[in-house]
């Protein structure tokens, strides 16, 4: 079985995913493969750096991640452009990694992590959707402890994403991480026994 997990920013998708993991799922990381399709040297960086221009790469040919951000921030245009080039082989890798664990381990859960899920219509790769949610104020606070942020720096990182409200409607499977920490390992624990996984 594979479910696609996905949250708004400081939702706490990581923490719900290292508790299915401890649980025994397995993972594949979405963000983790977008770090690998723009290694130094692979196909993807040269086309991003083609279209972008050398000031998005690192002395040591790495991508400039920062650099790379200025430039997209606020220009829808340039932005589908980066998404036309990273999201496929992106997509590709995950659907490999998913696949090889569900032929390699048919009986155990995988957690593919996609923090645009919803935004990037792939609940069609998943049986289920699991949601983290935190209702907005918390969201909020939690924003600007984790990254240090303003009221309003942190206000302008959640507006810029689908709202979590809109993304709950769209999940299978919601856990609340709104309280506690064993609050939220309870929730996951419910969930693992409802669908009877070992």
């Amino acid at each position: 079985m594979n479910i696609g997990l996905t949250g708004g920013i400081a939702c706490g998708k990581s923490t719900v995913s290292a508790m299915l993991v401890s649980r025994g799922a397995l993972l594949v990381d979405a963000d983790k493969l977008a770090r690998d399709v723009v290694e130094p040297g692979s196909p993807v960086l040269e086309q991003v750096a083609a279209h972008f221009g050398q000031a998005v790469l690192q002395k040591d040919g790495s991508l400039h991640r920062k650099k790379l951000g200025e430039i997209i921030f606020g220009d829808a245009a340039a932005r589908k452009h980066l998404e036309s080039l990273l999201h496929p082989p992106i997509r590709a890798r995950m659907r490999e990694q998913m696949e090889a664990f569900e032929i390699q381990y048919p009986s155990k859960l995988v957690v593919v992590d996609v923090p645009l899920l919803i935004e990037s219509n792939l609940t069609f790769m998943f049986q289920e959707v699991m949601v983290v949610y935190v209702p907005r104020e918390v969201q909020l606070q939690r924003l600007m402890l984790r990254d240090g942020l303003s009221e309003s720096e942190a206000m302008g990182r959640i507006n810029a994403q689908m709202s979590i409200e809109e993304k709950r409607k769209q999940a299978d499977i919601v856990i609340n991480n709104s309280g506690t920490w064993d609050e939220t390992k309870a929730e996951v624990e419910r969930f693992w026994l409802r669908k009877g996984l070992s």
